[in-house]
This record gives structure tokens, C-alpha cells and sequence, in this order.
């Protein structure tokens, strides 16, 4: 039963577990237990990161909660730290759900970051617009970054405090509009990158002057490219060797056919990988509507199969053609009549009528060959 669930995420850097429970998740749960038909909430913090999950009552359709809960997110906003770098957002996923398809992408020759550049900018964002897909989790990303590792020692014999490396680093890596120049005859957009785009261009940075003379990023520390988050990995075993990969975890939304959204995400497969350049390999890891489709299978053969041993037994005990043809007829119209209503009442077949149907079979045969 898929309960209507949502997500809440926020974020707030360096901020300890105990901050993220008193800070942010009390002021959104005090907001959120006022949203009527709630009938769950419970909150997760870790270390700069509040996760709250919302189960809804089942007569609450999921787009109405989904107003509900972005208005009280904006109601508890003044409540909140105010140096959160982005308000905290909801996707309609149940944290608790299994992702039902995973993509991984492997290359030999590009680095990591570009691979993660391809896969959180070209293909998740465009997976998303899927109908029913509720969030693409990128697993062991590698969100290129530099890394400004400063030596304590250098700090000190320049006298040089940690603040004045961030202005520095601020001052300098900047994207401002700039203006234009309009002259009699033609006009200039004025562009000035300021933008610092790898560890080269930031280690002559200045950051300060000591005795008239400047001192620069590269004499106080290590500056390196990296990734955001250098503590996350993901791994891809192919033919037993393990090649580091971006994995994509694709979550439905509740309520949603898994067929109907892994079929949708697989027709942009071949899309992606005209796009990608060809050194890079998409894989798919794990499909959960495959084995969705074996048991479908495995009952239409079993539901098969029953009809058949069922009219053939029937047939040598009564050696009756018009005593046979009552029961073999039973079924067909049984169901018939079932899969209508199913369908007008808008239902889809899970394991649970599909493991009815195989017993109900049994059922309606016996009484046929009763009547």
C-alpha cells in the first residue's frame, strides 16, 4: 500500500547533528504537525543535513500535500538559521522505498568530476521530467572543487588568519554583471570573468600585504582539484574488476507503476547515449520491473496451465463434452468480469491480486464442476 509520503531535505553546512534537531527540524516539524491528515512525521539529523519524512493519511491525494507543505516551509522560513545556503526543499518520494532502477557510468579515460558533470547536468535532470519519477539520487557524486588546504605554520609566520583567506577567496572568485558602454555609434556589453575556474588560476591569488610585498595563496598551503566530497565513492564490477563509477538511484513516486516509469526512463536510454561522448559506458545495474515482469509471466503460465489440467481432468473423469464445457467457460468469464471492474475502478495488478487470482482459479473450477 503506497502511503501518500513526502521529503523534506535542508541543509546548513558544519553544522553539528544537536543544531540541525533544535535549529532546523523543531521550527519546520512545529509548522508541519498544523498540515491536516498528517499522519506521521519523523526527523533524521546528521551532520549538516535535516531529512524529515511526512506520511499522509490515504484519502489526502499527494499534489494537496504537497501545497501544504511548500506554505509551511515559506511560514517557518523566518524561523530559520539565516546563513542556510538554500531554503529547504520537498521531493514526493518514501525514503523508505527501494530505488527501482540504478544506472551506473564508467570510463576509462575521462576523470571522475566530467563524468559527474554528464550525469547530474545531461541525464538526471532529464530523468526527472519523467512522469512518475520522483528524485535521481547520484550516488559516490564527484562534484569538481578545489581545495585550499591551508598550513598552519605558513598562518602563522605570515601572521595571517583563516578569515582573511575566505575575503580573499571571495574577492577574488567573483561573476558580477558589469555594465555597458554606449558610444554614439555602437553599444559593448562589458563581461569581466572574475571567475576562478581550477587550482592554477587560484594559487597567485594575493591575499594579503606583509612589508609592501603580497603574499600568495600557493605560500601559505596546498591547492589542489578535487571534488566537493572526497569521503564518497562509488564502485562498478563488470567481468570481476571494479571500475569507480556515477551511480543514478531512480525512486518513483507513490502511487506510481513501476513498469510504466522504468519503461519511461529506459526509451531515453539510447537518447543518452548518442549524447555522451563514447568513451564514457552507461550500464544499467539493477532493474526492478524485471522481475516484476517473471512473476506476470510466471501467472499468466500457472493461470494457463491450471485451465488446462483442470478441463483435461474434467474431461476424463465425466467423458461429457457439454459437463466440460460449463467449467472451461466458468474461468474465462470470471475473469473477464473481474479485469472490467478492475479496470473501471482505475486499479492495476500488484503481487497481491496476481497471487489471488492463481487461488481464485482453483475456487471458481471446483465450484463449476459442482453445479
Amino acid at each position: 500500500v503506497d502511503f501518500p509520503t513526502l521529503l523534506v531535505t535542508a541543509s546548513l553546512p558544519g553544522a553539528s547533528p544537536e543544531t540541525m534537531a533544535s535549529a532546523v527540524a523543531t521550527p519546520l516539524e512545529n509548522q508541519f504537525s498544523l498540515i491536516a491528515g498528517l499522519n506521521s512525521m519523523s526527523s533524521t539529523n546528521s551532520q549538516g543535513s535535516t531529512e524529515i519524512t511526512l506520511e499522509f493519511d490515504l484519502s489526502r491525494k499527494l499534489d494537496g500535500a504537497a501545497v501544504d507543505v511548500q506554505a509551511a516551509i515559506t511560514q517557518g522560513a523566518r524561523l530559520l538559521p539565516p546563513n542556510m545556503p538554500t531554503p529547504p526543499t520537498f521531493t514526493k518520494v518514501n525514503p523508505a522505498d527501494q530505488p527501482i532502477l540504478y544506472l551506473t557510468l564508467t570510463s576509462k579515460t575521462l576523470p571522475l568530476w566530467t563524468l559527474d558533470e554528464y550525469a547530474e547536468t545531461r541525464i538526471a535532470q532529464r530523468i526527472s521530467t519523467i512522469s512518475g519519477v520522483a528524485q535521481v539520487q547520484v550516488l559516490g557524486a564527484q562534484k569538481y572543487a578545489v581545495h585550499v588546504q591551508m598550513d598552519p605554520h605558513a598562518l602563522a609566520a605570515h601572521q595571517i588568519g583563516l578569515n582573511e583567506i575566505e575575503t580573499a577567496l571571495r574577492n577574488w572568485n567573483v561573476n558580477l554583471p558589469t555594465g555597458s558602454i554606449i558610444g554614439p555609434q555602437r553599444a559593448f556589453t562589458l563581461m569581466a570573468s572574475g571567475q576562478l575556474m581550477n587550482a592554477a588560476q587560484y594559487r597567485p591569488v594575493v591575499v594579503a600585504y606583509r612589508g609592501g610585498t603580497p603574499v600568495r595563496l600557493q605560500e601559505l598551503g596546498n591547492i589542489i582539484d578535487s571534488v566537493e566530497d572526497d569521503k564518497t565513492a562509488s564502485w562498478f564490477y563488470h567481468h570481476n574488476n571494479g571500475d569507480r563509477a556515477i551511480i543514478l538511484a531512480i525512486q518513483r513516486q507513490p502511487g506510481t507503476n513501476t513498469i510504466a516509469v522504468t519503461d519511461g526512463v529506459k526509451s531515453l536510454l539510447p537518447v543518452f547515449k548518442s549524447e555522451l561522448p563514447p568513451s564514457v559506458h552507461m550500464d544499467i545495474l539493477y532493474d526492478r520491473s524485471d522481475t516484476i515482469r517473471e512473476s506476470y509471466k510466471d501467472v499468466q503460465f500457472t493461470m494457463l496451465l491450471t485451465l488446462a489440467l483442470v478441463v483435461m481432468v474434467i474431461f476424463l473423469f465425466l467423458r461429457n463434452l457439454s459437463a466440460t464445457i460449463i467449467p472451461s467457460l466458468a474461468l474465462p468469464f470470471s475473469i473477464i468480469g473481474t479485469f472490467a471492474v478492475m479496470y473501471l475502478l482505475d486499479y492495476s495488478l500488484d503481487n497481491l491480486s496476481m497471487m489471488a487470482l492463481i487461488l481464485s482459479i482453483g475456487f471458481v473450477v471446483d465450484d463449476a464442476i459442482v453445479m
